[in-house]
């Protein structure tokens, strides 16, 4: 049985990024409806209003009954827009039905049971597809769609085609992954290398060198300094004398 909610809505006039902004402002979510030949028609709905009616319910599967201009006129949500940082409502997309005519839709896939492979052998549980899209008629619309995995060991798999959907037909692809069972993931100790421990201490190393080059350095240019200081006198011989022995007086 299909899930009904009642909701007020309003006509809006006015159209555009301005007059949408100054409905927010007021505390209304702008809106449209359309389907089943409907011209599209431009909706208010109260904000507070709203998100109580969507309060633990499946928006994409529940019908939302819209009291428009005195008449109830039976929807789904195509579309909720939500603001890119706060969770506010600032749009939503209403599409009419009718009883006799079928409607696709989409209904989540929720998961039942423990499955055997994760309480026994530490397996971890992964849904894969959340959610399958039917044709049926509004009054079979389900709510969501069970899928018992108690029975699943490691390794094993279920699929679209092990789902059972009264008054339905499923139109994604029967052999489509649900769920699965996957082995535990071993954690990797990784122990440190040779040349990690090389490479760490390789830095302190270098600085060594440095420090080495640098007392090189400043001893290359002391004996640079004293090598320049000992090529002054040579320059001050008299022209035509000969160089003098180391230690030598003149004679």
């Amino acid at each position: 049985m299909a899930h009904i909610v009642s909701l007020a809505a309003s006509l809006r006039t006015a159209t555009g990024k301005g007059p949408a902004r100054q409905t927010r402002f007021r505390g209304q979510v702008p809106a449209v409806i359309y389907g089943q030949g409907r011209t599209a028609q431009s909706l208010t709905v109260e904000a507070k209003a709203l998100e109580q009616a969507l309060t633990g319910i499946e928006p994409a599967s529940t019908i939302i009954e819209l009291a428009l201009d005195g008449k109830k006129t039976k929807t789904l949500i195509r579309e909720i827009q939500r603001h890119p940082i706060r969770p506010d409502i600032i749009h939503v997309d209403f599409y009419e039905i009718h009883a006799e005519q079928k409607v696709t839709l989409k209904v989540p896939v929720h998961l039942v049971g423990a499955p055997d492979g994760v309480r026994n052998a530490g397996g971890v549980l992964d849904q894969v597809t959340r959610e399958v899209e039917i044709e049926v008629l509004p009054e079979h619309i389900p709510d969501r769609v069970e899928l018992d995995v108690t029975a699943l060991k490691i390794g094993d798999s279920l699929h679209v085609h092990a789902l059972t959907i009264a008054n339905a037909t499923i139109l994604t692809h029967p052999d489509l992954t649900i769920a699965t069972v996957v082995p535990p993931r071993a954690e990797e100790v990784v122990a440190p290398t040779p040349e990690a421990t090389t490479d760490v201490a390789e830095p302190e190393l270098i600085r060594k060198v440095r420090e080495d080059d640098e007392e090189g350095v400043e001893g290359e240019g002391e004996a640079k300094a004293e090598g320049k200081g000992e090529t002054k006198p040579k320059a001050e011989k008299p022209k035509g004398g000969g160089d003098k022995p180391k230690g030598g007086k003149e004679s």
